[in-house]
């Protein structure tokens, strides 16, 4: 079989959108355990898997980035979210719909809107981009997305066939 233009494309929107797909899911697998990543890692660099920072052991996912991290116009706004419980479900559940849906094929333009929300923010938190007056990784990514979204009814190496098939994925469209 001779792979197409076309089909080499949808090859790279659908390695894109599994890459994507697995950087919010390790990011909320290292928010949940504290698997010393971004989560549980100390100044001097140091890694201790499992403290008191992991989501499970009572720490906040949003109270570092969004207490520490965030600069611009926007920081008051930003501060006062940081550590609240709303805010930190949300988050959660964001990184885990965006990356079992990415990953896996299923829901994939619910998940890129999702995705999009949440990479607009994390932006908008960072104003202004240290590197580049506007751009970042954040827009970037934001663009990928977009086109995954776009392709998303041509994806390649997905489980969207089954997940099309299901009843709650006929029952809601959104979720197709």
């Amino acid at each position: 079989m001779s792979i197409t233009k076309n089909d080499h494309s949808l090859l790279v929107w659908a390695l894109l959108r599994i890459g994507l797909g697995l950087i919010f899911l390790w990011a909320f697998l290292d928010k949940l355990f504290g698997l010393g990543f971004a989560t549980c890692r100390d100044k001097a660099g140091e890694i201790h898997t499992l403290c008191s920072s992991s989501w499970l052991d009572g720490g906040s996912p949003t109270t570092g980035f969004l207490g520490k991290a965030v600069k611009g116009p926007f920081a008051d706004f930003y501060h006062n979210l940081a550590g609240n419980a709303l805010v930190d479900w949300a988050f959660m559940a964001g990184l885990l719909v965006v990356g079992i849906g990415l990953t896996l094929g299923i829901w994939i333009r619910a998940a890129a809107a999702i995705a999009i929300i949440m990479l607009a923010l994390m932006w908008s938190a960072l104003l202004w981009p240290a590197n580049n007056p506007v751009l970042d990784d954040h827009i970037i990514y934001i663009v990928a997305l977009f086109g995954i979204f776009g392709t998303a009814d041509q994806a390649r190496w997905s489980l969207q066939g089954w997940w099309q098939a299901m009843a709650l994925a006929k029952k809601f469209p959104f979720l197709r």
